[in-house]
């Protein structure tokens, strides 16, 4: 029997099983676990109480907002002294939400405020228990974590696409850095595509951030790339393809994130602006103005400051082979300046359009052996592959990925078909 054949038999069934386990076996005098069930917040019932919930306005202040809830200088007092050393109250920022819990009285009408829940930020809150005693106290977020899949072809942008797809840009992001010293992000073209397998957090049913991106298969120029999360002992690197060799290189693809290329390598270019054929060693990236500029591997500031039509430019030496240079910034990186050493991914300096430039864009140069080379075509070797005493374990998590979107991958395929049969 076909698969597609077996997945269609077998909807109904289990259409019937999801109905029915919330059915049956459920004393008639019990709550069954399909009902609504308290509204239980950091051990607080929220039923218990009337909730009102608000966002930091402009002008709004710690104080203010507890004399709005009730509170006296005596009360506000007390609860500024629990805040020493937990949270900074004159920190409250414009744009975080905050909810206030109040008593109910005889009447079920609002009574003193009990506790004040404020957000710090995306992945917890503060938690005031404005009662006798007293307390206050940094509580995570009930955050949510979502293990989710996606396919996605690459038509227009990969932006665009993965948007169109159903899943979140911030996974055109993550996927840039995980395959950023083995994927040209600036030359995907339209076929290229990947599936992938992630965990979604989120907060109240509101997007936060991506987690794990714990396996993916790229598609790019017709070749596939694959990554697979594992943390190797303390190893820094935690993706790694099939074989167990890192995906992390001694230096990144490129030394900024999504833009385009306007200048490309040649020793034959007229200058846009002298008008006459000369060598543009490097390569130029087309970006809007202040974009950072990171460096592309380890290694030692040797020169920062005017490079004449180069304009503000930072010169890295990275070992005793590679120098890489970063021409017409608008400034420089905080605490970039000669000798400091800088690591992989560290802001350098921020596009810009200095010396003789015609709009914002950063020019990349990159020497081997003090030999100007093409900054698209240079090798770069990988880092350390996966322990010896780690590998059966690796290739486990990698097998087990593989078939779960293999899994995944099929059963889309399955309801794209279903769909198209409706």
């Amino acid at each position: 029997m076909s698969l597609f054949v077996k997945r269609f038999l077998l909807l109904p069934v289990m259409a019937a099983f999801i109905f029915s386990s919330c059915k049956e076996n459920v004393p008639a005098d019990e709550t069954s676990a399909c009902e609504e069930q308290a509204d239980m917040r950091y051990g607080i019932n929220a039923d218990d109480y009337l909730c009102e919930q608000g966002v930091v306005g402009s002008g709004d202040y710690f104080g203010g907002l507890m004399y709005m809830a009730g509170l006296d200088d005596n009360a506000l007092q007390r609860v500024i002294n629990a805040s020493e050393g937990v949270f900074d109250i004159r920190k409250i920022k414009i744009g975080n939400a905050y909810e206030f819990f109040y008593e109910k009285d005889s009447t079920a009408e609002k009574g003193r405020a009990a506790y004040f829940l404020y957000e710090r930020d995306a992945m917890s809150n503060v938690l005031f228990s404005l009662r006798e005693p007293v307390s206050v106290q940094v509580v995570d977020k009930e955050i949510e974590h979502t293990h989710k899949y996606a396919e996605v072809e690459i038509n227009s942008s990969l932006w665009v696409d993965i948007e169109q797809a159903g899943a979140t840009p911030v996974l055109a992001l993550k996927l840039a850095d995980i395959f950023a010293w083995t994927i040209d992000f600036f030359a995907l073209q339209k076929g290229d595509s990947f599936k992938v397998i992630y965990d979604e957090l989120s907060y109240n049913g509101e997007f936060i951030d991506i987690d794990n991106v714990s396996y993916c298969e790229f598609v790019h120029n017709g070749a596939l790339y694959k990554s697979v999360m594992f943390r190797d002992g303390d190893n820094s690197g935690i993706y790694w393809n099939e074989n167990g060799e890192s995906l992390r290189k001694a230096f990144l693809k490129a030394p900024l994130n999504f833009t385009r290329i306007s200048s490309r390598f040649t020793y034959r270019r007229k200058h846009p602006i002298y008008k006459v054929v000369r060598p543009h060693t490097g390569v130029d990236y087309a970006a809007p103005m202040g974009t950072p500029v990171v460096a592309i591997g380890d290694g030692t500031v040797i020169s920062r400051g005017w490079g004449g039509g180069g304009g503000n430019t930072v010169k890295i030496r990275h070992n005793s082979v590679y120098t890489t240079a970063y021409l017409h910034l608008s400034r420089y990186g905080e605490g970039i300046r000669k000798g400091v050493r800088v690591k992989q991914g560290q802001i350098i300096g921020y596009v810009g359009s200095t010396g003789a430039s015609t709009g914002p864009h950063l020019d990349f140069r990159v020497w081997k052996n003090g030999t100007p080379i093409d900054p698209l075509k240079m090798e770069s070797p990988s880092v350390g592959p996966v322990s010896k005493e780690n590998m059966e374990a690796f290739l486990a998590t990698y097998s087990s990925a593989k078939r779960e979107l293999d899994s995944l991958s099929t059963l889309k395929y399955v309801d794209r078909i279903l769909e198209v049969l409706k």
